[in-house]
């Protein structure tokens, strides 16, 4: 059964609900074919051509994910926190010819397509949207004609964001046939509602309740996380599957006893959870309180998800991300990329035994190739070790990413914002522990000649880089120092600024 047979099957039935608004199966579909011919007829994209849109957890959202998929055109959501300077540098990569936008990132949106000094035209979700949805024909896509598919951008060491193709389904028929697929190998059943409690702009909040909305599961998407309504959303709900971040356990942690205590989870099968490290004593107590469901993954946007465990086995081998799953093999490699043995630790790679593309950056062959050690032999830029079960263990990130409360924060950015300010002569930014958030962000800056260390500066230098910077990628804080630490050829000695940060690593 695809999507499709769903619309049919279940025409009436609720598939999508954010909290506001509603969409049945057949609305969702009917919506779907609706926006792709505006996509195709109206805007004259063909096959393999760009849109993007800037927009909040809404029902349009999974519209517009559907109607690329469905039309053969690649769609890419931009990160809502993102400035209008970093979102016309997105639109203008992405070569994207539709902006589609929500009210209140309107102005946002507006203010990046005059950056970019091209007439994109950009249509604002609402009462007109629906107007024109309604006037457009809902007649369907040939299922043999190419998938399209969600290019969502990520930063490299660079610095500079990148738009990540992954490797698709030829046709349109086939990706239906394949989304499930790939949910049900997951835990991802469809046998009940998914419920969305991150960013649907982040490739795995969308991504996982999408395989479980293609299996059959009403997806239900919170539009901002709150740790109370979660539990009431699981409770009334009878939520099945859904997928969380360490911070959000944290919180829900700290609830009171007496709110945690008349909470019903039973309901939960699945409950993935990943892109951050999670504290151990965090892990156990979760798992203590909803059992089984607890299942953990390491991958990437680009590669998908490559290791998995269940919660026994995570109790048994603790600190582990799992074992890698059928269709992959990790291996630790010196730096000439030679295999390591059991135990010893280095860089991790990935090898895909089904596709030898697995993913592409737009617009860059040379990152492309650059990321792969051999066809389907690719690394995402973790250090680790896996163990003679093969059971796989993090301990570093080879670009030094920041991961914030399950966000990804590439320091090279922050530095070349940083690098600009007249009172920065040089410039480290790096992640600190946050029992909270994972980590922190945090600037070391040599101050050029003339400027004294201050609260007042450090105060400045902040509102600078909020100016020029999507909120989360600000530091948090600033250490001056009389000389930042660089190897001869000009590479900031990182590690020396962190060690009293991270004194255990």
């Amino acid at each position: 059964m695809t999507l499709l047979d769903l619309a049919t099957e279940r025409a009436d039935e609720i598939a999508l609900d954010d909290l506001t608004r509603t969409r049945t199966w057949g609305q969702l579909v009917d919506r779907a074919h609706q926006i792709g011919r505006i996509l195709r007829e109206d805007f004259g994209l063909a096959i393999g051509e760009h849109a993007a849109m800037l927009m909040g957890n809404r029902v349009e959202f999974v519209e517009l994910t559907t109607a690329a998929l469905l039309t053969g055109i690649w769609i890419t959501p931009i990160n809502w926190h993102l400035t209008a300077e970093e979102v016309a540098f997105i639109l203008e990569d992405s070569a994207a010819r539709v902006f589609f936008v929500d009210p209140h990132h309107e102005v946002v949106a507006r203010d990046a397509v005059a950056r970019t000094g091209a007439d994109t035209p950009i249509l604002v979700v609402g009462e007109r949207f629906d107007a024109l949805v309604d006037s457009a024909p809902a007649d369907p896509f040939d299922l043999e004609q190419a998938s399209g598919g969600t290019m969502f951008y990520t930063s490299g060491t660079t610095g500079r964001p990148k738009g990540v193709k992954r490797a698709a389904a030829s046709t349109v028929g086939a990706q239906l046939h394949a989304l499930p697929a790939s949910g049900r190998f997951l835990g991802l059943d469809g046998g009940g509602p998914h419920l969305v409690t991150g960013p649907l702009y982040h490739a795995a909040p969308v991504g996982f309740a999408t395989m479980d909305l293609h299996g059959g599961a009403p997806m239900v998407i919170m539009p901002s996380w709150d740790a109370t309504r979660t539990l009431e959303l699981i409770s009334s709900r009878a939520i099945h599957n859904t997928h969380l971040v360490p911070t959000m356990f944290v919180r829900l942690l700290r609830l009171p006893d007496e709110v945690r205590a008349v909470a019903d989870v039973s309901s939960l099968h699945t409950v993935l959870h990943g892109a951050a490290p999670i504290a151990r004593s965090v892990k156990a107590e979760m798992i203590e309180w909803w059992g089984d469901s607890m299942v953990e993954y390491w991958g990437a946007s680009e590669g998908g998800v490559v290791t998995l465990v269940g919660a026994q086995d995570w109790l048994a081998h603790p600190g582990t991300v799992g074992r890698a799953i059928p269709s992959h093999e990790v291996f630790a490699a010196d730096p000439d990329g030679r295999a390591l043995p059991a135990g010893e630790t280095g860089a991790l790679y990935c090898r895909n035994t089904v596709s030898p593309r697995v993913f592409e950056y737009h617009n860059d062959p040379g990152k492309t190739a650059s990321a792969f050690l051999e066809p389907g032999v690719y690394t995402i830029g973790d250090i680790g070790r896996v163990d003679e079960d093969g059971y796989v263990f993090l301990s570093d990130r080879a670009s030094h990413m920041i991961i914030s409360g399950g966000v990804n924060i590439y320091p090279a950015e922050i530095e070349q914002v940083l690098i600009a300010h007249p009172a920065v002569h040089d410039v480290g930014v790096f992640g600190i522990p946050d029992e909270e958030w994972g980590e922190q962000v945090k600037a070391a800056i040599e101050l050029a000649p003339g400027y004294e260390p201050s609260a007042a500066l450090a105060s400045e230098i902040l509102t600078y880089a909020r100016a020029h910077l999507a909120g989360y990628k600000v530091p948090r804080s600033i250490d001056f120092e009389a000389h930042l630490p660089r190897y001869p050829t000009g590479k900031l000695y990182t590690r020396v600024l962190k060690e009293r940060y991270w004194p255990a690593r």
